[in-house]
């Protein structure tokens, strides 16, 4: 809003007006604004979970202290989805279609988790909301994302063409016209554009229409699992808010740099015509998540609850698909992606093992992964992996995997050059 009310003041040739019209400082803007939102509004929305005593249930995991946490405000992720909205709404350019498919995206995951919060907290379901219902709800907005991208004229790019003298690359130009494409970037090689087509281009005259087909699922199928996977992650004091943190910067950046002609020329990656803006919801986003870190850091004064996890998550997906670069996810979100994984292979080999030797065993202590290393290595449990011996301190686990994630965002966006 407040950068159409400044681009009238720039007609009017008001003083320092028109640092509304850069990217760079409304994202500056947006990142501070909401970090002050998370951390002065927070205390007072935490206060009022306090007053209506909406706090966690625990349950017995035979965690070092663990009940300690009972009783801790939960559905703080609201804090999160307040934070967002009210900077982006503030600094973003509100007829840009990626703000409005990224606002769509926050309030329609915000609702699904908080009613799984709701149902657990004031109806007593330890369970909350069924999962079939959680998964309709990630595979409509799923669709409703892919269609916007298939149907809206506004989402658009330019392919990368390269210039070589003697196979050497000299120069990157773009394509006058802008076009719609399945076409994503890939890390790691030469050619780093990589287009869906080439997985139906057998289908013929159906190729068309096949690969929006398979570009949708695609979608659906990243928004669902990043999701999920920001969910299963949140389970230490912090750790789901830290590492959201860290891949909003690295997300931000692609977007900036994928929005910028010059920059994407340089990096030889797909120009996205309008797609800088993006970088103004990252950095609300980012600023939101460390607003929320400074009441979520151990010990936590609040948690987020699935009305935040979820959110986080959703986020990340649609955000990556919007600026063709999901298939970065599994580095970017390396720390998600692990975490579940370990319940993935927990629960199959306990249960391949169950049937075969009549018992079920285990490959780690506990699951999710960061549970594992709560856990001592004395044999108590019957775990191939036992170490550490030592259960570490919560603390410690989290800034860890936070430095995990810091490594692993950087080697995302190197990629782009290391091929």
């Amino acid at each position: 809003m407040l950068y159409y009310f400044f681009e009238y003041l720039d007609q009017l040739d008001f003083p320092g007006a028109g640092m509304f019209q850069f990217v760079m400082f409304r994202s500056a803007m947006a990142a501070i604004f909401s970090l002050l939102i998370g951390i002065f509004a927070g205390k007072r929305i935490i206060r009022g979970l306090q007053r209506r005593q909406i706090g966690e249930t625990i349950r017995n995991l035979d965690l070092e202290g663990q009940y300690s946490k009972r009783g801790t405000p939960t559905m703080g992720g609201v804090i999160v989805i307040l934070s967002i909205l009210a900077s982006t709404l503030l600094f973003g350019k509100l007829e840009n279609i990626y703000i409005i498919l990224m606002l769509v995206s926050v309030v329609w995951l915000g609702v699904l988790g908080f009613a799984d919060d709701y149902i657990k907290i004031f109806k007593k379901d330890k369970e909350g909301l069924k999962g079939k219902f959680k998964i309709v709800a990630q595979v409509g907005l799923g669709l409703i994302v892919g269609l916007t991208i298939y149907f809206s004229p506004e989402i658009v790019v330019r392919e990368n063409t390269e210039v070589r003298v003697k196979n050497v690359i000299e120069e990157v130009t773009y394509r006058n016209e802008d076009v719609k494409t399945t076409s994503t970037t890939i890390p790691f090689v030469k050619n780093n554009n990589f287009d869906y087509r080439w997985l139906v281009g057998w289908m013929g005259d159906y190729t068309d229409t096949a690969v929006w087909i398979v570009f949708i699922l695609v979608v659906i199928f990243i928004v669902t699992a990043v999701s999920n996977s920001a969910n299963l992650t949140d389970g230490l004091d912090g750790l789901a808010s830290g590492s959201s943190a860290i891949i909003g910067v690295a997300l931000g950046i692609l977007a900036y740099v994928s929005g910028r002609v010059d920059f994407a020329s340089y990096l030889n990656i797909m120009y996205i015509p309008g797609g800088d803006e993006l970088m103004v919801f990252a950095s609300a986003f980012v600023g939101a998540c460390i607003g929320f870190l400074w009441y979520n850091a151990y010990p936590a004064q609040v948690f987020m609850g699935d009305t935040g996890s979820l959110t986080m998550g959703g986020i990340i997906g649609v955000f990556a698909v919007l600026i063709h670069k999901e298939l970065l996810l599994p580095i970017l979100c390396g720390v998600f992606f692990v975490e579940t994984l370990s319940v993935i292979v927990q629960t199959a080999y306990f249960k391949f093992t169950k049937k075969k030797y009549g018992a079920g065993k285990r490959i780690f202590k506990m699951t999710p992964l960061h549970h594992h290393y709560q856990k001592p290595g004395d044999g108590s449990i019957d775990a191939l992996i036992q170490k550490p011996f030592v259960p570490l301190a919560e603390p410690k686990i989290v800034s860890r995997f936070w430095l995990v994630g810091m490594i692993l965002a950087v080697l995302a966006l190197a990629t782009l050059k290391m091929r």
